[in-house]
């Protein structure tokens, strides 16, 4: 079969699938063709903790800026769609025991605001917390943006009852949230399919570059046919398949990398935290609480000894589901590392212990589970990730190509912007400041390579 398009764009993740989305509904572009060789968002994009944030890191604003933009969209999408993505904006509260990380906090709460995030309101020692605004559990409508410093115990004990009691500080960092993403990626399909866009399932087997350039696409789809489609721009969002397709497809080499991520989930049927409680981060190294019996035996097993050593701070989760009812979700990356992927994805078998005890160091009422650990189920993705941890969103090496991928944990809360910024280089429309630290030529700047050189926080959790 042979036909022709005017885009064809490889994976239907949230990133392939928002660009489609903005080439098709915002652009007005007809045919399109999107190439996925399993179910929409199926590989990694369902397995999301489906969170957003407008809290970044620098050392520039360009992520801050991407976040907020995509946020702009998300919650325009919200409304658009009559509540279908279920977005709220509850928050992402960071907390801590040691007096000494009180002026992280606060240079991060004064860096947000110099680039964008939003006012700092600190509350001290003896505040009224008159001033304090809640967060609804549901929608973003009256929420303030930037955040909330409250270095007031009592304070800290009203608004969260549930966190321990050795919490010295907490930063509550307001536009951020989480939504349906299977909902979301689904209502942007229907529309960019509404408006003309093809889905093929198959397999891109081969890029014809004759002339220096991108020609045509041949796919070997699912029920067999040979397909070619003759067209001059091709965009790649292939997830965790990113590395492996640009080298065979494009004869490019990029500079990311795949890491294992994986989430906890499970009933909370002891109500450890309310279920309209905000997403937590416990920003302090951990040690695992064990009895004295169970550290012996650990001290005793080659095998297990590791769980006796400190973990790195970054524990975090949310309620899932209607309150009452709801499920906890709990990540942490302890243990990241650079892997080829592999499907099925390996499990961890005492990832779900091991999160429970790091996340009751924040929640204490999750001891309550340690003597019987509830039934849990474990998933993840891979995140592909640049040197520095910002996506790949631009045009490639060879003419007609492009790439909308590399987007690590955050495809779900930047995926619109970045749909709308792959569709802006394809159409030639203008495009913002912050666009050019995510080319993919940014690492031939030697400059720029050297900005993030000793860097140690690209914004993962």
């Amino acid at each position: 079969m042979k036909r022709a398009a005017e885009v064809v764009i490889v994976g239907a993740g949230i990133a392939g699938i928002s660009s489609a989305f903005e080439l098709a509904v915002r652009k007005g572009l007809r045919d399109i063709v999107l190439v996925e060789a399993g179910d929409p968002l199926s590989l990694t994009s369902d397995k999301s903790t489906e969170c957003y944030r407008n809290w970044w890191p620098g050392p520039d604003d360009a992520m801050l800026r991407l976040m907020n933009r995509s946020i702009d969209l998300l919650e325009t999408v919200e409304r658009e769609s009559g509540g279908r993505t279920r977005l709220n904006r509850r928050g992402y509260l960071y907390a801590t025991a040691d007096p000494d990380r009180i002026d992280t906090l606060l240079a991060n709460g004064r860096r947000a605001k110099a680039q964008g995030a939003g006012p700092l309101r600190v509350h001290e020692k003896g505040s009224s917390g008159s001033d304090w605004i809640p967060s609804p559990a549901q929608g973003f409508a009256g929420v303030p943006e930037g955040a909330d410093l409250v270095l007031d115990p009592d304070l800290i004990r009203t608004r969260f009852p549930w966190l321990t009691p050795d919490i010295v500080a907490c930063l509550h960092a307001r536009r951020c949230g989480w939504l349906s993403a299977q909902q979301l990626g689904m209502y942007l399909l229907e529309e960019a399919r509404r408006h003309g866009v093809e889905v093929i399932r198959g397999m891109v087997r081969q890029v014809d570059l004759s002339g220096g350039r991108v020609r045509s696409v041949r796919i070997a789809s699912a029920g067999g046919e040979d397909i070619r489609i003759d067209s001059e721009r091709l965009i790649l969002s292939t997830g965790p398949h990113l590395a492996a397709s640009a080298r065979d497809l494009l004869g490019i080499e990029l500079p990311v990398v795949c890491e294992r991520h994986l989430k906890v989930a499970f009933r909370d049927h002891r109500s450890a935290i309310p279920g309209d409680a905000p997403l937590m981060v416990w920003t302090d190294p951990v040690t695992l609480p064990w009895t004295k019996e169970e550290r012996a035996e650990l001290e005793a097993s080659p095998e297990n000894g590791w769980l006796l050593d400190p973990f790195p701070a970054g524990v975090h989760g949310r309620p899932e589901g209607r309150p009452g009812e709801h499920w906890l979700l709990i990540l942490w990356t302890f243990d990241a590392q650079p892997v080829p992927p592999i499907f099925p994805l390996p499990v961890c078998d005492s990832l779900p212990e091991i999160a429970l005890r790091g996340w009751s160091k924040m929640i204490p009422a999750l001891c309550e589970y340690f003597e019987r650990l509830p039934k849990t189920i474990v998933d993840g993705g891979y995140y592909v990730r640049t040197p520095e941890n910002r996506p790949l969103i631009g045009p490639l090496p060879v003419a007609g190509a492009w790439v909308n991928a590399a987007w690590s944990g955050f495809g779900i809360m930047g995926g619109c912007a970045g749909g709308e910024l792959a569709a802006n280089w394809i159409t030639g429309d203008p495009m913002p400041p912050w666009a050019k630290a995510f080319h993919p030529a940014r690492f031939d700047d030697p400059a720029y390579r050297q900005r993030f050189a000793h860097g140690d926080d690209d914004g993962q959790l």
